[in-house]
């Protein structure tokens, strides 16, 4: 053996340090009682919620840099208590509202901060805050005329957005633009146009999707660019079977997700990859259209990718054979409209099981992400923060309602991992909000 090729790297080695942090958690958790068990599973609500609360009410000097980023503080702040159930008291929640007007720019789009230049990014966590807050003063506060200004000035000639006057493009910026625009329901075929196109040149041969093209596939962007394709109608020109395999690959041994290929695990990836099988679930016609064209020799089937995954609840509940799936019809006629597709799409029926294995990410996030004291963290060894504390809570609520045949259906018991009062709120994971302000908006912009 070439003796330089037998010295670790350093991602090996911070590979293993991991991994051994994470076997010390599960091996304590495998050595103790069933009851100390159960405790240690327990979702600490009143830590998380003191923790919240006081990030909305007060932020430390620290906290400075993130001075560009506030509106994401709201929303990472605003969603998690929402998952949790719970909601604020009546001064911090017209504070909220007032602090997100003040940065809105007066020709359309939400900045950093008061007086910060508007940015893709920063609107789309705040029109996702203001959702999560509900009622008229919230979503009356949005200037829906200047908004499709903006985002048409984001758009470039090329099919994808910019961030900002003069920024970068990437998916991101695709996803953000045509997430508010499907909300505020502005969404039209002048927005939409050759958006398909840029992200079709982002799916890398792995499978997964880039943030630009000729870059790396990663799970913030895969989750982007597919959430992107499904609100414009145009999810069947993605690759699915190759993305499906690339996001089943990225759940490790440490059951949570990585972002790219030989990355470290990050709890925040519950979300963004998770979110990505909630949103397979509900495009089964397409991809068996896709494996019915790749299906020459009669070998492939969709039972050949459900068992390939990780099927983890009980054996035979991936699904049922290629002919039970039907092509859905609300989901693949021609829009004449896009104002209904991201209403359509929950309401179609999830006819299959999870392709990742839901109760070993709850488990991460519960034992690995979790700090006793409230918030979340990336991983052992890290610090919590409002961001990761947001897309792990997120996570879970993908994992607790994976297993639902449909959007209102309540969780099988057995999805729920730990005591029942884990359970969180369910979300529309196109959007990441929580469901019931997801159809308040709708129907609110709808009538607008």
């Amino acid at each position: 053996m070439d003796p330089i090729s037998s010295i670790p790297t350093v991602t090996q080695r911070e590979q293993w340090t991991v991994e051994e942090m994470v076997s010390e958690i599960y091996q304590l958790f495998s050595s103790v009682p069933h009851h100390a068990q159960t405790i240690m599973l327990e979702l600490r609500r009143d830590q998380h919620i003191e923790f919240l609360t006081r990030g909305l009410r007060q932020l430390g000097p620290s906290f400075r840099v993130l001075d560009a980023n506030r509106p994401w503080l709201c929303y990472w702040i605003l969603h998690s208590i929402a998952l949790l159930g719970e909601s604020i008291f009546s001064d911090l929640e017209n504070n909220s509202i007032d602090f997100l007007n003040r940065c809105q720019d007066p020709d359309g789009g939400y900045g950093g901060g008061p007086g910060q230049l508007p940015h893709l990014a920063t609107t789309y966590a705040a029109v996702n805050a203001l959702m999560t807050l509900g009622g008229q003063k919230a979503l009356s506060s949005i200037n829906r005329d200047k908004m499709r200004t903006f985002l048409l000035r984001m758009k470039d000639p090329s099919g994808g957005f910019r961030m900002h006057d003069g920024g970068e493009m990437d998916v991101r910026a695709c996803y953000t633009a045509i997430s508010v625009a499907s909300v505020l329901n502005i969404l039209d075929p002048e927005l939409v146009e050759n958006v398909g196109n840029y992200i079709l040149s982002c799916q890398t041969y792995e499978g997964g999707i880039a943030g630009e093209p000729g870059s790396e596939a990663h799970g913030g962007y895969t989750f982007c660019g597919l959430a992107t394709m499904i609100l414009i109608n145009e999810s069947q020109r993605l690759d699915l079977r190759s993305l499906i395999d690339w996001v089943a690959f990225r759940q490790g041994v440490e059951c949570g997700f990585q972002g790219r290929a030989n990355k470290l695990v990050d709890g925040c990836y519950s979300f963004w990859q998770g979110a990505v099988f909630a949103l397979i679930q509900r495009l089964n016609s397409i991809i068996v259209e896709q494996l019915r064209a790749l299906d020459v020799g009669g070998s492939l089937s969709w039972r050949s990718i459900c068992t390939g995954a990780a099927s983890n609840l009980s054996e035979g509940e991936c699904g049922s054979d290629v002919k039970s799936y039907q092509t859905d019809e609300r989901f693949h006629a021609k829009q004449k409209e896009f104002s209904d597709i991201g209403l359509n799409f929950i309401k179609i029926p999830a006819e299959l099981g999870p392709l990742f294995h839901s109760v070993a990410l709850q488990q991460y996030i519960l034992l690995c992400s979790q700090v006793q004291d409230g918030g979340f963290r990336d991983k052992p060894g890290k610090h919590r923060d409002y961001y990761h504390t947001c897309y792990c809570l997120s996570g879970l609520a993908v994992c607790q309602y994976s297993w639902c045949k449909d959007a209102d259906s309540p969780p099988l018991p057995k999805a729920v991992l730990g005591p029942h009062s884990n359970l969180l709120e369910p979300i529309h994971p196109l959007f990441n909000v929580v469901l019931h302000r997801y159809y308040e908006a709708h129907n609110f912009f709808m009538g607008s």
